[in-house]
């Protein structure tokens, strides 16, 4: 069975018939007719007005929409950071932890962009992975990735770092914006890396061996999405033993994220990464909100 047109279409349609006759009354007249072209064009005008006071408004006539104007469908309207303004290259810098926002008495410095730690330089060993080689390449970025601080990948949009260190530990943050989708597979590959990297050894250019461990961390419910990691590495610094140990928080707030990695040769600082990731997050979604960060957070423990 043929469906039967809808009630504008058939309105439209009506409208071009009348226009229609009105081309052939005058061709047919050869230009004596003027009478009868007259009321055919009368009639094709009344035709069209009609259809344009029944045509439905604020959609074009035909249109395939398929849904009201205001819908959500297909938009982040109703995620809790919705309303968020995109990062610029002056909020990400506001974003940032300041020395008021640890506790500890860590020191910020001006070099943090280039701090690179030896003992996560080395080729893994695929020889660990004899069931899933494809394991080895993703623990191959990961100290890959560590080394060059970008865990979540290249930046689209723009993006600030800062540092601070207290004895021989260091601690370092990044904000940024990102794709959505390509932050978010990053989000999931570290939520696989405690069972694709559990343990597994690398090799530097010299030959000595690193054994590497990775686990989960703890990170505060803040922000769209989160995820962490413990990372250790047993190796040698400076001919003697040694153990790099660092604690990762990654966050996302709308397509802007920051990570927080603390940590070095004196243990672990999940502490004091678990409160810059709530420093951070609050900062961060401050400026994404328009407002200035208070130099004296208020919400420290």
């Amino acid at each position: 069975m043929s469906r039967r047109p809808s009630h504008p279409a058939r309105l439209l349609a009506s409208a071009l018939a009348a226009g229609a006759l009105l081309t052939t009354a005058a061709c047919s007249d050869g230009g004596g007719g003027s009478g009868a072209a007259s009321d055919t064009a009368a009639q094709a005008r009344a035709a069209e007005e009609g259809a344009a006071k029944k045509a439905p408004t604020g959609s074009p006539t035909g249109s395939s929409t398929g849904s009201p104007t205001g819908s959500p469908t297909g938009s982040p309207t109703g995620s809790p950071s919705a309303s968020a303004s995109a990062l610029t290259e002056s909020g990400a810098k506001a974003a940032l932890l300041t020395e008021a926002d640890l506790e500890d008495g860590w020191n910020q410095v001006r070099d943090a962009d280039k701090w690179r730690d030896r003992l996560l330089v080395g080729e893994v060993d695929v020889s660990d992975f004899l069931t899933a080689k494809t394991d080895a390449a993703d623990c191959q970025k990961l100290l890959d990735s560590l080394y060059r601080d970008d865990l979540l990948g290249e930046p689209s949009g723009p993006s600030a770092l800062t540092g601070f260190e207290q004895g021989d530990s260091r601690l370092l943050e990044q904000v940024a914006g990102y794709d959505r989708a390509g932050l978010d597979d990053r989000l999931k590959w570290l939520d696989s890396l405690p069972q694709k990297c559990d343990e597994f050894t690398a090799t530097d250019d010299n030959g000595e061996k690193r054994t590497v461990q990775v686990t989960e961390s703890s990170v505060p419910d803040v922000g769209d999405a989160r995820e962490g990691l413990h990372v250790t590495v047993r190796g040698t610094a400076a001919d003697n033993p040694a153990t790099l140990t660092l604690d990762i928080a990654a966050v996302r707030v709308g397509t802007s994220a920051l990570t927080v990695t603390g940590g070095g040769l004196d243990g672990d600082e999940i502490s004091s990464v678990e409160q810059g990731a709530r420093q951070g997050t609050e900062r961060l979604k401050t400026v994404l909100n328009g407002g200035t960060p208070s130099p004296q957070p208020t919400n420290l423990d």
